[in-house]
């Protein structure tokens, strides 16, 4: 069955089997694992998968996949069928729970979907996700860098990358204009997000001013109390977000109260 990729639903089919492998090794799959996959497409991923773990959750938005799932996947009974926008459901009442989230993300919600995973779904332990090499780099970026921002920091205070690799366009179908990379991370314990996120999201808003000017745009503090909060954790007045590490966005939450 001839099935012509969405280009609405950011869908590009893996279709380089040769991958299977890197991710298999840097998601380290074992029979024990019950693991969430998000946007199958062809099941290429989801059928290796299935043979090789306890469980499989596939969530896949386009219904017209269906029947071509079904025949990738034959007779293998360990795979659940969820069709589903993944951003709606609830991770944590899967069941079996899933330790695990290995997929080749749809492009458009890859960003908040790791961050969704990474905050609400707490039995998820490791990630092996296909992505957009820019969102890649994102995920992991060091202060100052351009790529550097409010997701890396809320990414970097959950998790530690284990693995990282570039995957050329002719990985998918149809061809993607833009490269993508295969990049995996495990949860490392961390902060309660629970302020953090708010200052952070606030600090970023505005990048061309200094961090101050930012949350004073918010309304999250007055300009004197966010410049002493800095000068506190041994920054300067002037600061601007990417400046700052995601420990350093820890101590300003704490001294911000």
């Amino acid at each position: 069955m001839s099935v012509e990729p969405k280009k609405a639903l950011g869908q590009h089919f893996l279709v380089d089997e040769n991958l299977l492998g890197v991710i298999g090794r840097f998601a380290e799959l074992s029979p024990d694992d019950a693991v969430v996959e998000v946007g199958p497409g062809l099941g290429v991923l989801t059928r290796h998968l299935a043979q090789r773990t306890r469980w499989v959750h596939a969530i896949e938005l386009d219904r017209s996949l269906e029947e071509p799932l079904r025949d990738a996947l034959g007779a293998l009974t360990n795979v659940q069928l969820v069709f589903a926008d993944a951003l709606r459901i609830d991770l944590a009442s899967l069941d079996p729970l899933p330790s695990k989230l290995v997929a080749n993300l749809p492009y458009s919600i890859a960003t908040p979907l790791v961050i969704e995973s990474l905050e609400h779904a707490p039995a998820i332990e490791r990630w092996c996700v296909m992505v957009q090499r820019e969102v890649a780099d994102r995920f992991f970026a060091s202060p100052g860098s351009k790529a550097y921002g409010a997701v890396s920091v809320l990414v970097q205070l959950q998790a530690r990358r284990t693995g990282f690799r570039r995957v050329p366009p002719t990985a998918f179908r149809p061809r993607p204009r833009v490269e993508s990379a295969l990049v995996a991370f495990v949860r490392a314990p961390g902060a309660d997000l629970t302020n953090v996120r708010e200052v952070v999201v606030a600090a970023f808003a505005h990048r061309r001013k200094t961090l101050a000017n930012s949350l004073v745009l918010s309304a999250r503090a007055s300009r004197s109390e966010v410049e002493g909060a800095l000068e506190r954790i041994g920054k300067a007045k002037g600061s601007r977000a990417e400046a700052l590490t995601p420990a350093d966005f820890v101590a300003l939450t704490r001294e911000l109260g």
